[in-house]
């Protein structure tokens, strides 16, 4: 098994990769299906289109677009401490070679083919560590992929780095592990990008990968998505497999894309949703799978559209940079042709009530059991015995070996969205509300306030992602929105009805071509012009 490259060993491919960008040689231009004219690639926000578009036309190839991140890890994660990679896939430039020679042979690209995808840590990699955050797990190698990555290698993408994140998936707060410290957010280093996905967002947002997978239990997409300027899918539950990814509380996970584009954030939905007979929930999707997602990506989406703005989220408790934002954000939507309405969903705190569950210590065990087989590692006893990164982690996991269900009310089973009376009671009456008043989807800020300060737990507040959809089920998507003072991004969450994607998609491409918020964060550009 193949050693994983530590980060200050990446130095060699340093002028390797600046060279390749710069020009590429003549020979292996006229070499790629007979191009003969080849312009430099720009590497800076650049998307699976672009990429795709340079290989065809033979000003790069997927070596060297590794190559180029590559060179951007070494540069710029550790030196400005940002600190979003835990380890960099040894494997990933001769997966670059044979795909390119796969192309040269074929002329055919796969949806993916040769895109780098920066991989939250928590997602099994065969091969390639995996550790969700915590010494505990240091050194497990998995036999087997988690599906959406196996589904994403199959479409030609390549990993190209694990991410940080918060230790276990425990805090939407910051993105803090054992086995890597804290990552900051790269518009401010002062800042956290939240949790618990920070590492894939921080990474991906400065343009250390292409694209980027994310688990969402609470918020852990939405919430690091939004705070770093990025497009974060969390989706219907049931429409995509979470086989192989490390839970928190498996009722409410939901694995996902982390991009800087919706089109980018399709693509990966695309080739991942559907049933997979190892998470018997998406058993749900059966029916419910367009043949593909892209046909939703309208310059017009919102024109026409009913958008209803959530106002028990938003009239109160918001900070006033963000409320502006938001205020222009409707202002914007509906320029584009949208009729915007007040909803107000009936009995909306106690439907909200006594829905999360403490399953933790369960869903870990199986996890332990199924998949990293090791005698000296199979209970939360055995992860508590070998300690974490901080207090606030020993402290959950002691607090989630004694308790379990619900804080109220043990007796009401623990269900999943389609099962449990509490969660299918509080989707239908949001559903119901959205139908009487025929709005295609409910809007509100991602978060009240702006990122808070690292080291400052007072300073989290206002995170609205936890409230509906882990629950519910329903799918929301999160676009960015503007930034605040200290060029701190905010993102608008766009929630939908249970498998009504294709809507979401819809709007939120919309949106997005009709404001163009995201910007790369200033320190990070320099280099890959």
């Amino acid at each position: 098994m193949p050693c994983p490259i530590p980060l200050h060993q990446l130095r060699v491919y340093s002028f390797l990769a600046l060279l390749s960008l710069v020009w590429l040689p003549q020979a292996h231009a006229q070499s790629q299906l007979k191009r003969t004219s080849a312009s430099p690639f720009g590497l800076m926000e650049t998307t699976i289109s672009d990429i795709h578009k340079a290989f065809r036309n033979g000003s790069l190839t997927s070596e060297q677009l590794v190559k180029a991140y590559l060179e951007r890890i070494q540069t710029y994660d550790q030196p400005t401490k940002l600190n979003s990679i835990i380890i960099v896939n040894p494997e990933a430039l001769a997966t670059a070679r044979a795909l390119d020679t796969e192309f040269r042979k074929t002329g055919k690209l796969r949806p993916l083919h040769g895109i780098p995808v920066i991989v939250k840590d928590n997602f099994n990699t065969k091969g390639l560590q995996t550790t969700g955050g915590s010494i505990a797990l240091k050194g497990f190698l998995p036999t087997e992929d988690a599906w959406q990555v196996q589904k994403l290698r199959d479409a030609g993408a390549i990993v190209l780095a694990k991410s940080n994140m918060a230790e276990w998936a425990f805090t939407p707060m910051h993105s803090q592990s054992s086995m890597a410290g804290e990552t900051l957010n790269p518009y401010n280093l002062a800042y956290v990008p939240a949790g618990s996905s920070g590492g894939t967002a921080a990474a991906v947002a400065a343009n250390l990968g292409a694209v980027g997978l994310g688990s969402d239990t609470g918020n852990s997409i939405r919430g690091p998505s939004s705070h770093n300027a990025l497009v974060g899918f969390r989706t219907s539950l049931g429409l995509v497999s979470r086989y192989g990814i490390i839970p928190l509380y498996t009722r409410n996970d939901v694995g996902g894309p982390m991009c800087r584009t919706v089109e980018d954030a399709v693509r990966l939905l695309e080739v991942t949703a559907g049933y997979d007979p190892n998470d018997p929930i998406t058993k749900n999707s059966r029916g419910k799978v367009p043949k593909n997602y892209t046909q939703f990506l309208r310059k017009d989406g919102l024109k026409g559209a009913r958008i209803g703005v959530m106002r028990q989220l938003v009239d109160k408790n918001i900070h006033p940079e963000i409320k502006q934002l938001f205020d222009t954000a409707l202002a914007d939507m509906t320029r584009a042709g949208a009729q915007i309405v007040d909803v107000t969903i009936p009995n909306f705190d106690s439907l909200r009530a006594n829905q999360w569950c403490s399953e933790f210590k369960v869903d870990v065990e199986t996890y332990l059991r199924t998949f990293v087989k090791r005698d000296t590692l199979k209970t939360l006893d055995d992860i508590i015995r070998v300690g974490g990164y901080s207090d606030i982690v020993r402290d959950r996991l002691v607090n989630q070996n004694t308790h379990s269900g619900r804080a109220t009310h043990p007796e009401i089973p623990c269900g999943d969205a389609f099962t449990d009376p509490l969660r299918v009671a509080y989707r239908n009456a949001i559903e119901a509300e959205m139908n009487r008043l025929k709005v295609d989807a409910l809007v509100y800020p991602s978060w009240n306030y702006p990122p808070a300060l690292i080291g400052d737990a007072k300073g989290y507040k206002g995170d609205n992602s936890q409230l509906i959809a882990p629950s519910t089920g329903q799918p929301a998507f999160t676009v960015p929105m503007g930034y605040t003072t200290g060029d701190l991004p905010a993102g608008i969450q766009f929630l939908g009805r249970i498998f009504d994607e294709p809507t979401l998609i819809r709007l939120t491409y919309g949106y997005e071509q009709e404001t163009h918020h995201r910007v790369p964060p200033k320190r990070f550009i320099a280099l890959g012009k």
